[in-house]
């Protein structure tokens, strides 16, 4: 196993992780490319990549994540919800060899499904739903819950609504405007604050971030900011990463004035609409069982958390960090426990 900056990786590195991501399709999230790796590095969180090679010196395997002392993280962390080796079908990889040149652990809270050889390290799984969009507007609806169908119905309606009390409607699917990205980032900031979330954004390289990837047009991968305005006012936008067939639902958000009209469904019909002239197929809507998520998804896969490493002292402070965090989120005082849970979430760290 090499450890290398990812601004040390040479054509071999980056041909081998191309020609392995392509070759298995449980790694067609646009986490997995490297243009995202790339985005991340270059927004100033640097990024180490572990390269392991066969006794031919063929690159088999790479994982892309941030060193903090002796811990690893996935690449793009806390924000990447989709983690895991670049591997081939067929291929093992040992989580163990993870743990060379410094690394005493590797965390992880969004492991991609199927991969075997960490099911020894995996605490815990959550749902993260998935729309599949192929065919379109008239696609999904053959396949949504009757639910999500209703919802859809309604959003049409809204939006005339919106109409008629605030102006026309406008969507804009793909536009590359850091002043619209800077509104989405100050509207999802006002959001963390008024549920007590951790703001996202409070880190600089985190805004530097989007507005990289918001300029990122190479083939198969990129940025895309879709913007929903009534009149002069923007009601909802969401910012996500695409690469190939795969939108990831990243940083949705809506205008909270607007709340009635429920904007974000509204959203994302639109973008249902537009997926075939998109290329997209699939929307991944993210970890978590949220309400809107439930009623839109027409499927779901799981995503792991745990940590890999040798020491049974950290293996048994993680245990007991996720159970009282759990607890404190299930707790009908959940609202005024979030610190509390923010803090323990510290301990793991």
């Amino acid at each position: 196993m090499r450890w290398l900056r990812f601004d040390e990786l040479g054509p071999r590195e980056l041909d081998a992780w191309h020609a392995i991501r392509s070759a298995n399709p449980a790694l067609d999230s646009p986490y997995f490319h490297p243009g995202f790796a790339a985005a991340v590095h270059a927004s100033g969180r640097t990024v180490h990549v572990a390269v392991d090679t066969d006794d031919a010196g063929r690159v088999r395997a790479l994982l892309p994540g941030h060193r903090a002392g002796s811990t690893l993280r996935p690449v793009g962390w806390p924000g990447a919800d989709f983690q895991g080796p670049i591997v081939r079908p067929g291929e093992s990889f040992s989580p163990l060899t993870l743990l060379s040149a410094g690394v005493r652990s590797f965390e992880f809270d969004h492991l991609v499904d199927g991969v075997a050889e960490f099911e020894p390290w995996i605490r815990s799984r959550r749902v993260s739903p998935h729309v599949d969009v192929s065919g379109g507007l008239d696609g999904y609806l053959g396949r949504a819950s009757k639910s999500g169908r209703d919802n859809i119905s309604q959003a049409r309606r809204r939006a005339a609504k919106a109409e008629r009390e605030l102006g026309p409607v406008k969507f804009q699917v793909d536009v590359v405007d850091e002043e619209l990205l800077g509104q989405l980032v100050e509207l999802k900031r006002g959001q963390y604050r008024a549920t007590g979330a951790r703001d996202f954004f409070a880190e600089p390289d985190r805004l530097n971030l989007l507005r990289r990837l918001l300029h990122t047009r190479d083939e198969g991968f990129g940025g895309l900011l879709s913007t929903l305005h009534a009149g002069p006012n923007l009601i909802a936008a969401h910012f996500g990463i695409r690469s190939d067939s795969v939108l990831h639902w990243w940083f949705p958000v809506y205008a909270p004035e607007h709340g009635r009209l429920a904007p974000g469904w509204m959203l994302l019909r639109e973008l249902v609409v537009a997926a075939p002239a998109l290329g997209i197929d699939r929307i991944d809507l993210g970890r978590g069982d949220d309400e809107y998520k439930r009623r839109a998804k027409t499927g779901e896969t799981q995503v792991g958390q745990g940590i890999v490493t040798r020491s049974g002292g950290r293996l048994a402070l993680r245990r007991v960090a996720d159970g009282m965090v759990a607890a404190a989120k299930s707790s009908p005082l959940a609202p005024g426990l979030r610190r509390v849970a923010r803090g323990l979430r510290n301990l793991r760290r």
